[in-house]
């Protein structure tokens, strides 16, 4: 166990070394965890709060910033958004210890009700909602149900990795659903626009989503970012070992998440910052199904978990990885479908506005829950022995 030396500083950890599914080098297990936590970590509410009123205010009071930002595309996200992803993504996925991916993919439990909750409970869920909460407003009803059939393949690994998730399960759980993400989302799509509401003797909606803009989304968001945090790890450790990896060079490159996250909202709210501040009542009335969203898939996927004996580490990635949606690509494929000042496209720019604080918040309620439904798991954050504190 590391013992601080008398005399010296310690540096704090960054919230994402706290705890995985092995020990973690870096990791001083008598201090609490706020205490572990470094300035950005601890106030990382706060500065994503900013963030989002920042994006906001520059969209409205901008002239012509949102064309600007929007001037250049990497398919069909803007650049800056696009470089702020992949900001977010390397540190996260150069941290992943890809040689025991295998302990994952051998998980059966674990990918089966991942799968079960992505493909099945999560769109079908978004579906009901949708028309339970919004059966007036076609337009935002549609754009929602496109938001529920976009699984999240980038910001969810930030939950993950704040909520002291399993690294090594979020990133085979990401790529799973990217694959199915290239080949599922146009057919259910289909299946939830045309399908099922005509047999429900519901209103229809046409639509066709673009094959190629969903690959490019994949290879370039999660692929890119992949390949890059495959190989730091790969040459890092064979050059000077795990020990230098994990102990010195990943909490350099950690707080790049961070900054990526940040980011990615100013420039994300800065460009949808008129259509938002311009429809408040709208704005609420797209908000109720996604609070609801939310907070059942997240809850429900994590009782699951602990109904299979997961342990936290896995069920907390369970849970993110179910509740978190890929925006990006609901924005994209709304703008290209239904034109950029449809209704469809607003319900996927509101999208962003509330799963940021609410995912931001269940990191909290899950690292609450860690300490009090998971006694003895040893990938719980470690909190000290109170009786050992002034020994």
């Amino acid at each position: 166990m590391h013992v601080p030396v008398q005399g010296t500083e310690e540096q704090p950890t960054p919230m994402s070394d706290l705890a995985a599914e092995t020990p973690r080098s870096g990791t001083d297990l008598e201090t609490p965890v706020l205490a572990r936590l470094s300035t950005l970590d601890r106030f990382l509410p706060v500065w994503i709060v900013a963030a989002m009123v920042l994006g906001l205010l520059l969209g409205r009071f901008v002239p012509g910033l949102d064309d600007a930002l929007d001037a250049v595309r990497v398919g069909e996200v803007s650049l800056p958004i696009a470089i702020g992803l992949l900001l977010m993504m390397y540190p996260v996925l150069a941290k992943v210890r890809y040689s025991e991916l295998d302990r994952v993919t051998g998980d059966r439990k674990l990918l089966g009700a991942s799968l079960v909750l992505n493909w099945l409970v999560g769109p079908a869920l978004m579906f009901a909602l949708a028309w339970l909460l919004l059966p007036d407003l076609p337009e935002y009803r549609t754009g929602l149900i496109i938001v529920g059939l976009a699984r999240c393949i980038a910001m969810v690994l930030i939950w993950n990795d704040l909520s002291c998730g399993d690294r090594e399960a979020g990133a085979v759980l990401v790529a799973i659903n990217s694959v199915f993400q290239i080949f599922a989302f146009a057919v259910l799509g289909w299946f939830y626009l045309q399908v099922l509401p005509g047999w429900l003797g519901l209103s229809t909606t046409s639509a066709e989503f673009s094959f190629w803009a969903i690959v490019l989304s994949v290879l370039v968001f999660l692929g890119i970012p992949l390949v890059a945090g495959f190989l730091t790890r790969t040459i890092g450790e064979r050059a000077k070992g795990r020990d230098w990896y994990e102990g010195s060079f990943l909490p350099r490159i950690g707080p790049v998440a961070l900054y990526g996250l940040l980011f990615t909202i100013v420039m994300l709210f800065a460009l949808q910052g008129d259509a938002i501040t311009s429809n408040p009542w709208d704005v609420v009335r797209i908000a109720l199904p996604l609070l609801a969203y939310f907070f059942l898939m997240f809850g429900g996927s994590f009782l699951l978990g602990m109904r299979l004996g997961l342990g936290y580490a896995k069920t907390a990635t369970l849970a993110f990885t179910a509740a978190g949606n890929n925006f990006e690509l609901a924005i994209a494929v709304a703008i290209g479908t239904f034109g950029v000042t449809s209704g469809q496209a607003l319900a996927g720019v509101v999208g962003p506005l509330i799963e940021v604080p609410v995912l931001v918040a269940l990191v909290y309620v899950s690292l609450w829950a860690a300490r009090r439904w998971f006694p003895g798991d040893p990938t719980v954050p470690a909190v000290p022995d109170p009786s050992r504190r002034n020994a």
